[in-house]
């Protein structure tokens, strides 16, 4: 198979019968532009969060088969630890 032989590919002759878009690129394209990289702001927020979560003794492991099973453990978690830190600072 040499350089083009792609495009007689059997896919290429089916996709104008069935009205497909097919766009095959060339070879030695120039990749398309990406846009550059953006520091958040507060990404030790979402860090932070993650290390609290990850103390948890039921969130350590993928112990729930349900996705929502999982969603409700991480937010007793959350309302766990924020219940500990309000009875902290009342004293």
């Amino acid at each position: 198979m040499g350089p083009g032989s792609h495009r007689h590919h059997r896919g290429s002759r089916a996709a104008p019968r069935r009205r497909i878009p097919l766009d095959l690129g060339e070879r030695g394209a120039p990749p398309p532009a990406v846009p550059l990289f953006s520091v958040v702001e507060r990404h030790w927020v979402v860090e932070r969060t993650f290390a609290w979560l990850g103390r948890c003794r039921r969130l350590s492991k993928d112990y729930e088969y349900l996705r929502v099973c999982s969603e409700n453990a991480v937010h007793l978690s959350m309302t766990m630890l924020l219940v500990r830190r309000l009875e902290r600072s009342a004293h």
